[in-house]
Parts: structure tokens; sequence; C-alpha cells
């Protein structure tokens, strides 16, 4: 993936070109009645219903080198990147960079998967088959990260990365604990700060630098209020500091340190935030549970529908190429589950549940 602008010859951006672009993809998006019949289907089947989606180029390409979950896995990962990368053709000027800057969540994402994998002791193979090759990451340093021996070559393959600095600060804790939790967060932390960096502070909500704060913000904060429920639930004896990701609007340090000690008082207070109404039904659902399995899923749903209400909203800027990122991302993680869960012998009910609709 290209990371400048510049090779789109103009300084100027073009959110009404790319989301006429997006909406026509947004629809091809599967919908509930796909999922519904995916869910009674066996792998075979559900391969051979892709094959009549627009996933039919993936399927038909990989077909001859892979079969079962492998072949759905790498068609997903495959139409994923090609999606991501026809937006960053159709975007110029700034539109591009904070496109193309998003797309490094999934060089976070397959840098957490390398530590995982070698962590787990998981083969090179079937590392790369979780990979996403939509950032700007190159084939030869995924390879290399999933072929590591331990997860120290991993960070060390990551110090000419923009994770370099937060990962070897972290690599400590996780040799005095044994836990990849201090490396993860060190992970999210520098994407998710990094972009919100890259971003100029405005009085102006409305304009679209502003839009595109403020959808980066609301991510941060659903991305901290997840850690905090955890962490609240488990009891882990994690400090909040740990997993903070600084530049949300919902919490700052020292009362997200208080709040974690009281579960209770920590749903209410996300209750009364600004996010009050887009996870009314999620914290409802985070009563009734009895893990966070199901408030997780629904919590994304809830960021999906926040995006999606902010490119209703304001159509010419950035939200919709967000919300349809979000949306894309949604989709290959359901079919994913579907495919894995059938596989495992799960019943149409077990995997509904796993869904985020």
């Amino acid at each position: 993936m290209s990371s400048s602008s510049e090779t789109q010859g103009s300084g100027s951006a073009n959110p009404e070109y790319v989301n006429s672009r997006v909406r026509s993809r947004r629809a091809a998006l599967f919908d509930e009645e796909d999922y519904r019949k995916l869910v009674r289907m066996r792998t075979g089947e559900i391969a051979r219903y892709m094959e009549e989606t627009e996933y039919e180029t993936e399927m038909n390409a990989l077909g001859a080198r892979h079969s079962g979950v492998d072949l759905i896995e790498f068609a997903l990962n495959r139409n994923l990147a090609k999606h991501f990368d026809d937006m960053l053709t159709w975007a110029d000027g700034r539109l591009y960079d904070q496109i193309a800057s998003y797309l490094r969540k999934f060089d976070a994402w397959n840098a957490k998967t390398a530590i995982r994998g070698v962590y787990s002791g998981t083969s090179p193979d079937d590392i790369t088959t979780d990979y996403i090759r939509a950032g700007e990451f190159d084939d030869d340093l995924l390879d290399r990260l999933a072929a590591a021996d331990s997860v120290e070559e991993v960070v060390e393959l990551l110090s000419e990365t923009l994770f370099a600095e937060q990962l070897a600060a972290a690599y400590e804790a996780f040799e005095e604990a044994d836990v990849l939790v201090p490396l993860e967060n060190a992970i999210d932390k520098t994407f998710y700060e990094q972009l919100l960096a890259e971003t100029v502070e405005t009085s102006d909500q409305n304009s679209p630098e502003g839009l595109y704060r403020e959808v980066l913000q609301a991510e941060v904060d659903f991305r901290n209020v997840r850690n905090a429920l955890r962490i609240s639930r488990t009891g882990t004896d994690i400090g909040p500091a740990e997993y903070y990701i600084e530049g949300g609007r919902l919490f700052e340090p020292g009362q997200l340190r208080r709040l974690v000690g009281s579960f209770d008082e920590l749903v209410e207070y996300i209750r009364e935030s600004t996010y009050g109404d887009e996870l009314s039904e999620a914290l409802a659902e985070l009563a009734e549970a009895e893990s966070l399995v199901q408030f997780e899923q629904a919590l994304d749903a809830a960021l999906l529908e926040y995006s999606d209400t902010l490119s209703y909203t304001y159509p010419v800027s950035i939200c919709s190429a967000l919300s349809y990122i979000l949306a894309k991302e949604r989709e290959i993680e359901n079919i994913r589950a579907v495919a894995r869960g059938r596989e495992v012998g799960l019943s149409p009910e077990e995997i509904t549940r796993e869904l985020i609709t």
C-alpha cells in the first residue's frame, strides 16, 4: 500500500466520488438473510455459496491450492485487501492520507497475530492464514514475522515500524509476567495515538477534519470501554495505565482507575455518557450476559452504528469511508465465524450467537 498522497496527483480531497463508490460496495455486503443461509450450510456448501457472490474471483483464483476453511479464509482476506486498495486508488489528497493511515490498523492486527502465533507455537502457515494484508507491512516482513522463533525475535523484526518504541518498553513487562497483554496493548496504543496525532484539531466539529477526529475518538473510547469492563468484570490485576489509550473523550486516566474498581459504577458512568444512547442495548445485554463476549459483539455493532450515523448526517466527509471499512471488517469476521463454527460442529444457533449483526 502506498503511503503518500503525492502519488495521487492532487492535494485536494474528493469525498463525493469516494463515497459514491463506497455506497455501491456497501450495497453488496451480506445481509441477515445471507447469514441465515450460511449458518445451516456445511463448509463445502459455504464455499460454493461464496463462489456465487462477489467473492467469486478470489474463490476461483485460490481454489486450486486450498480447500475447506483455508480456502474461505484466504479468499476473505484477499477480498478485504482488494476492496481497501481500491479505496486508495479512488481517493486524493488529504482523504487518501486519512484512509491510508487508518488502514494501518491491519498492521496492528498482523503484528498481534504474529506475536500470539509465535507465543503459542502455531505454525508459520497457520499464522499467515490469519493475516489481513491490507496495511503497509510488505509480504517479506509478514512472512519473517510468522517464521520467527520467539516473541523477542518478532519484537526485533518490528523495530523499524511505528510500533517499535512502545513494544520495546512493553517487552520487559512481558518477560516478567509471561503474558501477552502488555505487548498487545502497546500495539493498540501506538496505532490509535499515532492516528490521532496526525489529525488536525479544529473547533469546527462539522468540518471534514473535525468529523474524522470524532470517529477516531469514538473508536478509542469504545476500545477503552471494552478493556475497562473486561478488567473490572474479571478482576484482573492490571493497572489502567497499561491499557489506557489517550485521545478519547470518555475517560481520564485517574478517573478510569477509580471506575474499574466498581463494575456497577463503571457501567452507570458509561450509561450516562455521550455514548449512552448508542450503547444502551449493549449495556442491557451486559447486565444479562454471563460473559463479556456478547457485550463485546454488541459494542462492535454499536461502533458501526455510531459511524453510520455520522456518515448519513455528514455524507461529504471521510465518515462514509470509515463506516464501510468497519462494515466490511464485520462481514469478514462473520463469514469466518460461520466457517470455523461449522468446521468444529457448532449448531446454527450457537454460531448465530457469535455473529455481529
